[in-house]
């Protein structure tokens, strides 16, 4: 069976490219465009990883993370944050939070998030 991956994204393209590119791997992608959709999808998919960008409407990444971390049901799925800011403040922040990894959106390449992910959860 797939492993499933939560993409919390609202930015369409990222979107189309991660898709694309994780489900080529094998993985089967769950989408949520928000933090507050990400705490329902995980709820209800129980994923094997989420990948999450900071900035989003609704619920922030932070926020959805501070939100997992207080709930004992959601504390244990890993995160890999995508973000547009490598400020050393966010990634400390994102550290605090849990992130067992993160890329800044602006620099990565699409291989290197399969990398990150194989890296956590495997094939």
């Amino acid at each position: 069976m797939a492993k499933k991956i939560l993409l919390v994204e609202d930015e369409e393209l990222v979107i189309r490219i991660l898709e694309k590119k994780l489900s080529e791997e094998g993985y089967e992608v769950l989408l949520a465009r928000n933090g507050k959709e990400g705490l329902e999808v995980m709820r209800k998919e129980k994923p094997d990883l989420v990948l999450m960008d900071i900035v989003m409407p609704k619920m922030n990444g932070l926020e959805t993370m501070e939100a997992m971390n207080n709930d004992p049901e959601l504390k244990e799925f890993p995160v890999i944050v995508i973000s547009n800011s490598g400020e050393p403040v966010e990634i400390e922040r994102i550290k605090e939070l849990g992130a067992k990894d993160w890329l800044i959106k602006t620099e990565f390449d699409p291989q290197e998030i399969i990398e990150k992910v194989i890296e956590q959860i495997g094939k």
